[in-house]
């Protein structure tokens, strides 16, 4: 029996930095335990391995209609920030879930988790040129359909990946990786503390570490020394960012990058002397949904200036 899915239509120091002469606020310029399936297998060849177990989240439940209940002929694509990811026959990224197993291999993605995360089926899947045969898999889930893994780990697609080559499910949760060839996590080369990229609606904003979008609040002060309004409740939405080593960041403009100290102890990054923060509503690398939050919440330039704030 075929598992049924729907294919879819897919970022330290306190003294890393002195604060420097000029006045703050001032705005300047800017081995696989499952059972082999084989490059040519077929179900009748697979057997019943482990059994998907519980429930998962992992990811809004959005589908769209997709023709598709096949892997087929699986290969490898090089993502220019992830490097080697496992592709299906039509291009989509396959992926892999923390709360898995591979030793026994076993799905904990059931439900509205398979909704928005579809396990790719093992039936006719083969491997294709850059895939290791022996790596590949099935692991029976809890509703007796058979689940491709590749060195153990379930694999799933994302329905947010419309197109061949897309990986919006990366990091998603901090749970859902891109399998790699392997079937380890695909993952970027390590990023610097504080950096920047270009997003298609905003232009260059800063992101930390780990992609994830940077935020000033409005009503913080800068001059004539830092100060966060930001506090007690605020913080669990809005994460301070820690200080970062200014050699630690790349495309961040050097004056007013300085660090000061919380009323509660904490020390907190700036850039050109304004705090700086996260979103805990921001999910992914690349999401942006604390942009323009109560008016008073906007994604950062380089120079430390907000992106899209109403003039003064």
């Amino acid at each position: 029996m075929k598992t049924s899915w729907r294919t879819a239509s897919l970022v330290a120091s306190a003294a890393a930095v002195l604060a420097l002469t000029t006045a703050c606020g001032q705005e300047s310029p800017p081995s696989a335990s499952s059972q082999n399936v084989g490059a040519t297998a077929g179900a009748g060849d697979l057997g019943s391995i482990g059994t998907g177990a519980g429930q998962a989240g992992g990811g809004d439940a959005q589908a769209s209609a997709g023709p598709s209940d096949t892997a087929g002929e699986l290969n490898v694509s090089t993502n220019a920030e992830l490097g080697k990811v496992v592709t299906d026959n039509l291009g989509l990224t396959l992926y892999r879930f923390d709360q898995d197993t591979a030793e026994p291999p076993a799905s904990n993605c059931e439900d509205d988790c398979a909704k928005t995360w579809p396990p790719v089926p093992a039936d006719d899947a083969t491997a294709g040129e850059g895939i290791d045969k022996s790596l590949l898999g099935s692991v029976v889930r809890a509703d007796g359909t058979e689940q491709l893994t590749v060195a153990g780990w379930p694999a799933y697609r994302y329905v947010k990946d419309v197109n061949a080559g897309d990986v919006k499910g990366q990091g998603v949760g901090g749970k859902w990786y891109a399998l790699n060839p392997e079937g380890k996590k695909a993952q970027a080369a390590e990023q610097p503390g504080l950096s920047t990229r270009e997003d298609p609606k905003l232009g260059e904003i800063v992101v930390d570490k780990n992609g994830m979008t940077v935020y000033r609040f409005m009503k913080d002060e800068a001059w004539p020394k830092p100060v966060s309004a930001c506090t007690g409740a605020c913080l669990e939405k809005w994460p301070v960012v820690s200080p970062v080593d200014f050699a630690d960041t790349k495309g961040i403009q050097k004056k007013g990058y300085m660090t000061f100290t919380r009323p509660d102890g904490a020390d907190q990054q700036t850039i050109n002397c304004w705090p700086i923060y996260t979103f805990a509503g921001d999910k992914a690398p690349g999401d942006t949904n604390g942009q323009g939050v109560g008016g008073t919440w906007y994604a950062v330039r380089p120079d430390g200036k907000p992106v899209g704030a109403p003039e003064k």
